[in-house]
């Protein structure tokens, strides 16, 4: 079994900005992380299951729903904090970040936001505790970038809401015991409801083949004429903003957690280029690999403070869209970037799950195109600058 080596570089010293209880958190997670998840991650990713048995201590660590008020059973910790948790947990996996970010922002998020008293208190304290698990019904299997387009819908039968429709690449849905489902009513509106399993009609086929995100659970929601209760609706927001603003929420957890990725590439790299010997002398010696290894710590250094400013930002209630689209694009970017170049450096031994940057390379590559595209992102940022959308063309 092998050992999780892991030292976070921080060469600007930006551990000086972070408060004594956002380090706390931070260093709580990634001790449970080295000695729970890292010994095991392989062989799941190798047999692509999800290890179900760490639910219960992701929620010790607070990964489920950092920024919940403690009324309703979170820790009610900022969102720096709730971003260093989502480092730590990508630091080893992409998958085990998705578990708990989708858990995080996109179930436990807009049930607070949104919904009523009543949901709240019956549905946030097990869901931060892993008792109970949701997942985020948006992205279907013909509307990804274009979610204005869905085609899942209800209909008001009287006593409650009758839901038709799929949606696609849904993490966590084979074991949901919750859905936050986003559909149009009879008008066109588009609302959210809480889909629970065992109601009749709705099933979470799994997703298999997956060559990325392999230690992660990925199914379809599929709604064939479903009873759901009118209390299950979400009152507090409609439109597509609503989902959208979930979907900030995930991408900024997203954005610390691709970074975090970046980090345990660029540990192992420089850990690497000190042991191995090649021509009599360290790797490390040879100006092209000090070239390789420069360029990527400058990058994550880079990221480190463009991520924490968003994070402050964001704990007063002032961070953008555009922000958060930002530093996910430009942090999965340069992880991608680090993760190649790691493997380089490690050579041909790049390629084992000895070490964790193939690993993450090819975790990657989902984390780039979910929750908002590379390309997606660039236009938002562009529109943001130009004032100008480039997303629509008119139909010929």
């Amino acid at each position: 079994m092998k050992s999780d080596l892991y030292s976070h570089p921080d060469y600007l010293l930006m551990d000086e900005l972070l408060t004594d209880e956002q380090k706390l958190v931070r260093d709580a997670a990634r001790a449970w992380v080295k000695k729970e998840v890292s010994p095991i991650i392989d062989e799941h990713y190798e047999k692509a299951t999800f290890p179900m048995h760490l639910l219960k201590g992701l929620g010790e660590i607070g990964a489920f729903g950092p920024y919940i008020p403690e009324e309703y059973g979170g820790p009610g910790l900022d969102q720096i904090s709730y971003g260093l948790i989502m480092q730590e947990l990508e630091r080893c996996d992409s998958g085990l970040r998705s578990t708990a970010s989708v858990q995080s922002s996109l179930v436990m998020y807009p049930i607070w936001k949104y919904g009523t008293e009543e949901q709240k208190q019956k549905y946030l304290p097990k869901l931060a505790t892993g008792e109970m698990m949701g997942c985020f019904g948006l992205t279907e299997p013909d509307h990804g970038s274009d979610p204005g387009s869905m085609i899942t819908n209800f209909k008001d039968m009287g006593d409650h809401y009758l839901l038709n429709g799929a949606k696609m690449w849904i993490s966590n849905a084979p074991f949901a015991d919750i859905a936050v489902v986003w559909a149009k009513d009879e008008t066109g509106r588009i609302h959210g409801l809480v889909v629970e399993r065992g109601m009749e009609g709705f099933s979470t086929p799994e997703m298999h083949g997956k060559l990325s995100l392999r230690a992660s659970s990925t199914g379809e929601l599929i709604f064939v004429n479903v009873k759901v209760p009118k209390e299950n609706l979400l009152p507090g927001r409609s439109g597509l903003g609503a989902p959208l603003s979930c979907l900030d929420s995930a991408r900024f957890g997203i954005a610390w957690g691709a970074l975090g990725a970046a980090m345990d590439c660029y540990d192992q790299a420089l850990r690497y280029s000190k042991e191995r010997t090649q021509f009599g002398v360290p790797i490390g010696a040879f100006q092209l690999t000090q070239k390789k290894l420069a360029e990527m710590i400058t990058e994550i250094t880079k990221a480190q403070f463009i991520t924490l400013r968003v994070g402050e930002l964001r704990n007063e209630g002032r961070a953008t869209s555009s922000m958060i689209s930002m530093i996910k694009r430009n942090n999965v970017e340069i992880a991608l970037n680090i993760a190649r170049e790691a493997r380089q450096i490690h050579g041909g031994m790049g390629i084992t799950s000895e070490y964790s940057m193939m690993r993450h390379m090819a975790n990657l590559e989902s984390v780039v195109t979910y929750e908002g595209t590379h390309d997606i992102h660039l236009l938002i940022t562009g529109m943001d600058v130009t004032g100008i959308p480039a997303f629509t063309r008119e139909k010929p």
